[in-house]
């Protein structure tokens, strides 16, 4: 990336042109304590629509909650244009739990449950979207939207527009620098914060986003020359690409031949 300054800039312009095409009058985040949605809320922020940024706990580490309360009290001082709400949905999930019936599919569920939080987060955003006439500004970047699928279908994939879906993991990093993002968030590791413990993306995938993003630049390119972790970086990678391919492909649809 040659100059972050201007790619911030264009990101800023698009928001806003869309937002003005749209009808729409401003825009809602989830803000989880992370860079990517700290990223993403500053970006909105700049635009000088009116943005509103959601802090929605389910069982979170006391770390990640307080660094989405600083990072969102870094934004309301310096911009008038934005809000927030924290609204705990830990009580939502654990009575959506207690009317569970009970399994032995204890592995599956534990993922099942996880995507859950994401859900009720979706759907938390889009109420403000609906009652405010906002847009749901999605926090994905390059890597998990487009390359390992890491993220929840319905869940936090579920907005109406993703302005850093085009930028690496690292750029995500570069321009948070630029724009001054809490140190403490700049130097977080990654976390989706869906288990309410404090295992990183890293823990779930078996590698970091650099290694993922060199796979993703690279999975075309001749292995042997590669060494060992290259080897199994690129396994990982190409496993989760498959596997998730459901997420990142339009919705099938069962189209009717009119000779029927």
């Amino acid at each position: 990336m040659k100059s972050p300054e201007k790619v911030i800039e264009h990101i800023v312009n698009w928001l806003k042109s869309y937002s003005e095409k749209s009808g729409m009058n401003g825009f809602v985040v989830g803000v989880s304590g992370g860079i990517d949605s700290a990223l993403t809320s500053t970006l909105c922020a700049l635009t000088g629509k009116p943005v509103l940024c959601l802090e929605m706990p389910i069982h979170q580490e006391a770390n990640q909650v307080s660094r989405a309360q600083e990072h969102i009290a870094w934004l309301e001082e310096k911009f008038s244009n934005v809000k927030h709400h924290s609204l705990s949905l830990t009580h939502v999930f654990d009575s959506f739990q207690e009317l569970l019936p009970p399994t032995s599919k204890d592995e599956s569920k534990f993922l099942s449950l996880a995507n859950t939080r994401a859900r009720l987060r979706m759907t938390t955003l889009y109420y403000f979207a609906a009652l405010e006439r906002y847009l749901v500004a999605g926090t994905g970047n390059k890597i998990e939207d487009f390359g390992v699928g890491f993220y929840t279908k319905y869940g936090d994939g579920g907005v109406d527009l993703s302005p850093i879906a085009d930028l690496m993991k690292s750029e995500v990093f570069l321009l948070a620098k630029t724009l001054g993002v809490i140190d403490s968030i700049q130097n977080a590791a990654p976390t989706d914060g869906l288990w309410g413990d404090d295992r990183t993306d890293e823990d779930q995938m078996g590698a970091t986003y650099d290694e993922l993003e060199w796979a993703m630049k690279n999975v075309e390119s001749a292995s042997k020359n590669h060494t060992e972790r290259q080897k199994e970086v690129l396994s990982i990678y190409k496993k989760l690409h498959k596997q998730n391919q459901h997420k990142m492909q339009p919705i099938p649809v069962c189209e009717i031949p009119d000779s029927l």
